[in-house]
C-alpha cells in the first residue's frame, strides 16, 4: 500500500426530514445564495422544505445551472453573489448544482475569471458552502473535485479544493426521480468504483473489499431502484453507495484509473451526453483495450462481483467484459457509441485533444491519444 493522508472535513445528515435542519446547520446572520438547477425541486416538495427551514436567513436564489455546468453560467452567479455580498452558498440539487457551486463559491473569492480556477486544477479559497442533494450520482457531496464545461470551446475540465461545509441527503427526495437519471446514478457510481478498483491486484485488501462492497450494493439496489416502488432502504442503500463512491475512502494507497471519466468528458463536451452515460459506453472499452494491464484484477472482479470462476483465465476475462456491459444494458443504458450516432469524426477529435494536451492517464500513465482511439474503437 502506498503512503497516504485522508482528510475529509464535510458532515454528513442523512435521513428523513434531515432538510429541517439546515436553519441550525447554517450559522445565523448568513447572507446566502441559494443556487438551483432547472425547476424540479418546485415540484417535489424539496423547495419549499428549503424555504421553510431558510426562515429568518437573509437569502438570494440563483436558478439555472445545468446539466454538465458551464463556466457561462457561474460567471453570472459570480456575479450576483458579489453584487448581494454574500457570505455563504447553499447548493440545492444533482451533481452538476453542486458542482457549479463550487465553483461560484471559488469564484467569489478570485479576482480573475472562474475558469482560470479551472485551468489551474485547484481552488486557493472559497466561501463556505453546503448542499442538499436531490440526485445521487457523482459524489460531489462529500468530495472536493468538480467537473465544469466551456460551451464557448467545447471543452470539460476538473478541478479540486472545495469540500461543503456539510450535506444533507434524505432518501426520500430520490422518489420523484426519473428513471433515466436513476440509472444514469447507478452507472456514475459502479463506475467511479470501477475506476479506483480495477487497477492492479495486491494493494489493500481493505480498500479491495470496501469497493467490491459498494459494487456489489449497487448491483443488488438497481432493479428495485428503478422499479418506482419508492423503497426507503433501497433508496437509502443506493444514496449512500454513490457517496462513499467518491469520498476518497476506498481509493486511500492505491492506484487509480480514471481514463474512462477523462474520455467519458470528452463525448460530454462534444455531444452532451449525460456523464453516467458516457461511463457504460466507455468502461467496457477499457476493460477490453486494457485486459493484459488489468487481467489478475479483472480476474478478481468477475470472481467476486460476478462469480466467474470457471473456465481459462482469458474465458473468464471475456466473460467478466460481457457481464459488466449486460449490467449497465439493465440500467437501459446504451453500452456502443453508435447507439448514440456516434462515430469516426469524435473519435478522431478525442485522440486530437488528447495527444495536443500531451495527456497519458490510466494507473499505468498508458492512456494516451493513441489508446484513447483504440478504446473508443472497442466501443463501436
Amino acid at each position: 500500500m502506498n503512503n497516504f493522508i485522508y482528510y475529509n472535513p464535510t458532515r454528513l445528515v442523512f435521513g428523513k426530514g434531515t432538510i429541517a435542519r439546515l436553519s441550525k446547520l447554517i450559522p445565523a446572520g448568513k447572507r446566502i445564495l441559494v443556487t438551483f438547477g432547472g425547476g424540479s425541486v418546485r415540484k417535489n416538495g424539496v423547495y419549499d422544505q428549503v424555504t421553510k427551514a431558510l426562515e429568518g436567513h437573509e437569502r438570494f436564489e440563483f436558478w439555472g445551472i445545468e446539466p454538465n455546468p458551464s463556466v457561462e453560467t457561474v460567471r453570472e452567479a459570480v456575479a450576483l453573489g458579489r453584487e448581494k455580498q454574500v457570505d455563504f452558498l447553499l447548493a440545492v440539487g444533482g451533481g452538476s448544482v453542486i458542482d457549479g457551486t463550487k465553483l461560484i463559491a471559488a469564484g467569489l473569492c478570485y479576482e480573475g475569471d472562474p475558469w482560470e480556477i479551472v485551468l489551474k486544477g485547484q481552488a486557493s479559497a472559497q466561501l463556505p458552502f453546503a448542499t442538499v442533494l436531490t440526485l445521487p450520482a457523482t459524489g460531489s457531496e462529500m468530495n472536493s473535485g468538480a467537473v465544469i464545461s466551456r460551451h464557448e470551446t467545447r471543452e470539460k475540465r476538473a478541478f479540486y479544493g472545495t469540500y461543503p461545509q456539510f450535506s444533507i441527503l434524505d432518501p426520500e427526495v430520490t422518489y420523484s426521480l426519473p428513471k433515466r437519471q436513476i440509472a444514469c446514478g447507478l452507472a456514475d457510481t459502479f463506475v467511479h468504483v470501477l475506476e479506483q478498483y480495477l487497477t492492479t491486484t495486491g494493494q489493500s485488501r481493505v480498500m479491495g473489499r470496501w469497493a467490491e462492497g459498494i459494487l456489489h450494493t449497487v448491483v443488488e439496489v438497481a432493479p428495485r431502484a428503478l422499479s418506482g416502488e419508492h423503497d426507503y432502504d433501497t433508496m437509502s442503500d443506493y444514496m449512500l453507495s454513490a457517496t462513499l463512491a467518491l469520498n476518497d475512502m476506498i481509493r486511500m494507497g492505491v492506484t487509480q484509473d480514471w481514463a474512462t471519466h477523462m474520455i467519458g468528458h470528452e463525448l460530454t463536451a462534444l455531444h452532451g451526453l449525460t456523464h453516467g452515460a458516457t461511463l457504460a459506453i466507455v468502461a467496457c472499452g477499457t476493460m477490453r483495450v486494457l485486459r493484459d494491464q488489468k487481467h489478475g484484477k479483472l480476474l478478481q472482479f468477475g470472481e467476486r462481483i460476478w462469480g466467474i470462476a470457471d473456465g481459462t483465465e482469458e474465458e473468464r476475462i471475456d466473460r467478466t467484459i460481457a457481464r459488466t456491459e449486460e449490467f449497465f444494458r439493465s440500467l437501459g443504458l446504451s453500452t456502443r457509441l453508435s447507439q448514440e450516432g456516434i462515430g469516426e469524426a469524435t473519435i478522431a477529435e478525442i485522440e486530437r485533444r488528447f495527444n495536443a494536451e500531451g495527456v497519458a492517464y490510466g494507473e499505468a500513465g498508458n492512456v494516451t491519444g493513441a489508446v484513447a482511439r483504440r478504446i473508443l474503437e472497442a466501443c463501436l
